[in-house]
């Protein structure tokens, strides 16, 4: 029974995994609005303005809601005493890649053009910042573990009947020169669009605002479990915008962003 649990577990966690994985696939092309047949600026359900305001606004502050909430110390701590700790991360990515799918699914696109570049050459270079910024999200989830922050090495670990700690390691790299590089990657990824309609600035201003908004949160609960090490960082180190000569990284465990 318990290595038919193990099992289980393991098996969940890969499909949430890869659940995630093709939910992150399709953001991307939702915001880039190609190869898929909902984008942020077409396909989606047709509504006039008001109600596509308000309807674009509520799926945001439901996936702010859910994503913040659920990273909470207080939410894990009871959420963790109906599902199992080795799990716990997995069905947090699961809930995230769900209201995102609903997301998707009713987006009512606003096809006003709040602006529009349209020389060829400055159009490429916008697309070549947008795929600097996918590229800095993925290489900022891998400095602070990948499969640890998508649920991947739980459910490993609980399969090999091991079990689970928080790594502690130097900061590596970007986490030297700012503390959000991962945020700073999806900022860029959300605004740099060389056709900005109103549909799409709504849902770049919402998650930006997400962002600011659950910052604060995250540091307050990283700063509870890592102590001075962590607080000293936090101080020396911007948010978003590095200094001109970087502060040397102390050793401490990673940020891990949720």
């Amino acid at each position: 029974m318990a290595r038919t649990a193990r099992i289980a577990a393991l098996a969940y966690g890969v499909a949430c995994y890869a659940l995630f994985f093709a939910t992150f696939l399709y953001l991307i092309a939702f915001l880039a609005d190609v190869a898929v047949p909902v984008t942020v600026d077409r396909g989606g359900l047709a509504d006039d303005v008001g109600r596509a305001l308000l309807v674009n606004a509520a799926l945001l502050a439901l996936f702010g809601v859910q994503h913040s909430a659920m990273a909470r110390p207080a939410f894990k701590a009871w959420w963790t005493r109906f599902v199992p700790p080795a799990v716990e991360r997995s069905t947090y990515v699961l809930a995230s890649s769900l209201v995102l799918i609903v997301l998707f699914w009713q987006w009512r696109p606003i096809d006003a053009p709040v602006w529009e570049i349209e020389a060829p050459s400055l159009r490429a270079a916008v697309y070549g910042v947008f795929g600097l910024g996918v590229g800095l999200v993925l290489y900022s989830t891998m400095l602070i573990d990948h499969f640890d922050l998508f649920g991947l090495r739980q459910v490993v670990l609980y399969f090999r009947r091991r079990s689970y700690s928080e790594r502690r390691f130097a900061l590596p790299s970007l986490y030297r020169l700012v503390r959000h590089p991962l945020y700073v990657g999806w900022l860029i990824t959300f605004w740099a669009a060389p056709t900005m309609t109103a549909g799409h600035f709504l849902f770049a201003l919402g998650m930006s605002a997400y962002i600011l908004l659950a910052i604060p949160l995250e540091e307050r609960d990283l700063e509870a479990l890592h102590g001075e090490p962590y607080r000293a960082w936090r101080e020396r180190t911007p948010r978003f915008v590095p200094h001109i000569r970087p502060a040397a990284a102390a050793p401490v465990r990673a940020a891990r962003e949720a």
